[in-house]
């Protein structure tokens, strides 16, 4: 009987039902909209860090992170990766590498690259290069002299495919070894700085010019999820023991945005903090007033020997059932919104190269993360109680002396 009656006093006024509803329903859509494009931003920054020849973990000869040169070498890479094997769910990948700072020149430029020798079918699902190329084709393990350069290192060396590039590096032997090698692909990636400062050749030629035999720099792992790596780089530390192997996750090699992710949920509920105080003067004043309207019907209750706490509960039960329709009307408003968004993305090219320095692609796809939901619906419903407890406390005060004297 109470739901029935605080359906029907809603509605007594539809105008004013209609307006709180509007309010919730715009609150919610933008917390849980920005929200997505919020995620979809750190999803995006995420991904692209990972890709970029980071992986989920990566497995370094110790003193190669602070000093990336070629004197630092894994020998038994293979023995490596069939212990860590056995540990590692089903489904992950590993690439390993030769990767060193190199200089790159043809007859009109030079510049400073990172030569990177790779196994292409290795690279699959672990980095970006896996993906193939944009043009020409991707080195093959009979390649000797081939090698694939980004799209805007191409425009940069203003050359082409079929040219030749130089690459000159320091050796294991400390001293400076060249090498002409033919462009054959060229590769695409989601940021342009990326582009410019990798070039890729095969493993075996990679090897051989830097005289380090079977060696490589690193392996690098691709799990199934970006959340397992930090477990999972305990027990690989835990199984090889090795004072010579250093294991790293990606929030170890990408301190900036590890920093970024630490603060990011506070600043998501700061975010739902600021739209609901919006949203609660309206809602506190729409209220109050109908409040004021139904004066004399509180104290005829009132005279009629209904306890306060009856005309409290009634209050917010009209305000709880109005927080509810509008959020859920605000959230299927979002995730449509959100989905019409995520289909194509949103082209943010003009502010490509400032999206650069954070590591950002130029189209973002917003995603609504079930948390973020939870905690924006929380924040309308709870608070939004919170707040009409002072009309619903004014109601249950009223004396029918006072509702007397009301006009």
């Amino acid at each position: 009987m109470e739901f029935q009656l605080a359906w029907r006093n809603i509605w007594r006024n539809p105008r004013r039902t209609v307006i709180i509803m509007i309010a919730v329903i715009i609150g919610l859509w933008t917390m849980i909209s920005l929200t997505a494009l919020s995620r979809g931003m750190v999803n995006d920054m995420i991904e692209n860090g990972i890709a970029t020849l980071t992986g989920d973990i990566k497995i370094y000869p110790a003193g190669y992170h602070d000093d990336p040169s070629v004197a630092y070498r894994i020998g038994d890479a293979d023995q490596i990766v069939s212990g860590i094997k056995k540990i590692l769910p089903a489904g992950t990948r590993y690439a390993r590498r030769i990767k060193v700072n190199a200089v790159a020149s043809n007859a009109r430029h030079s510049g400073g690259v990172t030569l990177a020798g790779i196994d292409p079918e290795m690279e699959k699902g672990v980095s970006f290069i896996g993906n193939g190329v944009a043009d020409g084709r991707m080195i093959a393990e009979t390649d000797k002299n081939a090698i694939v350069v980004g799209q805007a290192l191409l425009e940069k060396f203003d050359t082409r495919i079929g040219h030749k590039l130089i690459l000159m590096a320091q050796g294991a032997d400390n001293e400076i070894t060249s090498r002409a090698f033919q462009i054959i692909g060229v590769y695409r990636a989601k940021l342009t700085s990326t582009e410019k400062q990798y070039v890729f050749v095969n493993l075996s030629a990679a090897r051989k010019m830097l005289g380090v035999g079977t060696d490589i720099s690193e392996i690098s792992i691709s799990l199934t999820s970006h959340d397992e790596a930090e477990p999972f780089a305990r027990e690989i530390r835990e199984l090889l023991e090795d004072p010579d192997i250093e294991i790293y996750t990606w929030k170890d090699l990408l301190p900036m945005l590890k920093a970024y992710l630490d603060i990011f949920d506070g600043f998501i509920v700061l975010w739902f903090l600021v739209v609901f105080a919006a949203m609660a003067f309206g809602i506190i004043n729409t209220m109050l007033m109908a409040v004021y309207e139904r004066m004399r019907e509180f104290g005829l209750l009132k005279a009629l020997g209904m306890k306060p706490s009856l005309i409290l509960r009634s209050v917010l039960l009209e305000s709880g059932m109005l927080l509810v329709i509008g959020a859920l009307a605000g959230n299927l408003l979002a995730a449509g919104s959100v989905a019409m968004v995520a289909a194509k993305g949103i082209d943010l090219s003009a502010l490509a190269t400032g999206f650069e320095y954070f590591g950002m692609s130029s189209v973002i796809y917003p995603e609504i993360v079930t948390k973020d939901v939870v905690l924006a619906n929380a924040v309308v419903v709870i608070l939004g109680l919170a707040v009409s407890a002072y009309p619903a406390a004014k109601a249950s005060r009223i004396t029918p002396v006072e509702a007397m004297a009301h006009v």
